[in-house]
């Protein structure tokens, strides 16, 4: 972790330059390259393509709303999409009949499904490893819950037939590569057989009630909740049904991939199969999103503490926070998913002992019994999956 202490500078006042500042040390455009609608807060990351993430204190609804939602493209956003011709083509070696359906067609031939789930950057908490990771520094914004409508992919795909070689599924969408060259695809990833099939995944048309927006996948996009966002694609237009682990954009060297065995800080390892593994199911995390960092309490009254839990496949079992840097834990009271995949909101009330500094910890346990480390946790040269527990300040006078 870098610098146990938040520090008083995070008492800063909370403009959108302080609060960029805190995130992103990086210069940013003078234009956002946001749609309008986007809450002007989000701290852009980069503009081509579009990277964006949300300050945790924004994060605090149950369900995330569209304009606080983070952004994480890998290329360029179709443009002038007409919903009414698009298609959805299944085909790969172990589909049994190639078969394109339109937009209407998947509304009309399939039952309707919705369901809130988790979708966070692999990524997210990378500004924390030391040596840096590859890629965006993002800080602990990149995730948000939303609720999804839309059809099974199993249904889709038990419609154009499954052969029983079948491994691993593999999107392709819309989206161009930032180089222009036509044919070069700018991520194209995937999931095993046995996360396609199940229940809560979904090639969705509706976020939170309404069509989706462009910068997240309109018209079309499959959902994997709980995994790295990054198998979640946008604009969705191919679903190849594979004999073998999907081998497009982004599923191997070292994206999207962790070392098979423990390295050490800033190692370097060959970029194979016998050194790294995909990442599937993201590991237990949670975020504390009221009050923001920085609040100011006035001694004998009790804080509201609250927050989001969440991890991968499975669902959380307990939810503690610290006053004290870990020596001591106090329990929260939990709610219960409402759907798997879906996030969990944890809330408690804090006394505080004495007027001063401190800072709020927060640390889920997941229905395996395993809790989130209070430091950063194995460095990985992508700066995956940092885990630590998050932490705001906290002044009491």
């Amino acid at each position: 972790m870098a610098g146990l202490s938040l520090g008083w500078g995070l008492f800063a006042k909370s403009s959108k330059a302080a609060t960029r500042a805190v995130y992103n040390s990086a210069a940013l455009p003078d234009k956002s390259p946001l749609p309008a609608w986007k809450h002007p807060d989000l701290i852009i990351l980069s503009d081509k393509p579009i990277n964006a993430e949300t300050p945790p204190h924004l994060l605090d609804d149950a369900i995330t709303p569209a304009e606080k939602l983070f952004v994480r493209n890998n290329g360029i956003m179709p443009v002038n999409v007409d919903a009414k011709s698009w298609t959805l083509t299944i085909d790969g070696e172990s589909v049994k009949k190639k078969t394109v359906f339109t937009l209407d067609e998947l509304k009309k031939k399939f039952k309707h499904y919705t369901y809130q789930l988790v979708h966070e950057c692999a990524g997210n908490g990378r500004a924390e490893f030391s040596p840096a990771g590859h890629g965006n520094q993002w800080g602990n914004g990149a995730v948000g819950c939303c609720e999804w409508t839309g059809v099974r992919l199993r249904d889709v795909l038990e419609a154009a037939g499954i052969k029983d070689d079948a491994v691993y599924i593999g999107y392709y969408g819309k989206d161009t590569h930032l180089n222009g060259k036509p044919g070069e695809v700018p991520i194209s990833r995937g999931v095993p057989m046995r996360k396609a099939l199940e229940d809560e995944a979904l090639i969705a048309w509706a976020m939170n009630g309404k069509d989706i927006p462009a910068v997240h996948g309109y018209p079309l996009r499959v959902l994997f909740g709980g995994w790295p966002a990054s198998t979640s694609g946008k604009w969705l237009a191919r679903i190849s049904i594979r004999n073998k682990i999907h081998d497009g954009a982004k599923m191997n060297g070292m994206d999207y991939r962790l070392p098979i065995h423990p390295i050490a800080p800033g190692a370097k390892i060959p970029q194979d199969n016998e050194h790294f593994r995909i990442i599937e199911a993201m590991p237990v995390k949670s975020l504390i999103t009221y009050p923001k960092t920085g609040a100011q309490v006035t001694a004998g009254k009790p804080l509201e503490v609250r927050g989001h839990a969440w991890a991968g496949d499975l669902k959380i079992n307990e939810m503690h926070v610290s006053i004290d840097f870990g020596s001591t834990w106090q329990k929260c009271t939990l709610k219960e998913q409402r759907n798997r995949n879906c996030w969990q909101q944890w809330s408690t009330q804090i006394n505080f002992p004495d007027k001063g500094y401190y800072e709020v910890w927060a640390r889920a346990t997941d229905s395996n019994g395993k809790m989130q480390p209070m430091l950063v946790p194995a460095w990985n040269p992508g700066g995956y999956l940092n885990n630590a527990c998050h932490r705001i300040a906290v002044e009491i006078i």
